[in-house]
């Protein structure tokens, strides 16, 4: 597994402790995970939830009136150092 897959996996077995149902998820450049999120979080659970989300290169909340609230984490995946990572046109 790659070393962003370890950390998301780290990240969702954490949230997953708190209480919170989580999903992995691999993309190309990066590995996410995502949570349900209660209203009823109280302000110590959302403290562990941020130290969590903390361990991602990005995180976020998307609250709408619809589907709650999803917390999400993305981790950035290692980039090769040699050949032709980024295709035609790439610029380093």
């Amino acid at each position: 597994m790659p070393a962003s897959g370890v950390t998301a996996a780290a990240i969702a077995a954490r949230l997953s402790a708190i209480g919170l149902p989580t999903r992995v998820e691999e993309h190309k450049r990066f590995t996410t995970v995502e949570a349900e999120v209660p209203e009823t979080l109280s302000a110590e659970s959302w403290r562990e939830v941020l130290d969590v989300v903390d361990e991602a290169d990005r995180f976020g909340l998307l609250a709408t009136s619809l589907n709650g609230r999803t917390l999400w984490a993305a981790v950035r995946k290692t980039v090769p150092t040699t050949g032709d990572v980024g295709g035609p046109g790439y610029q380093r």
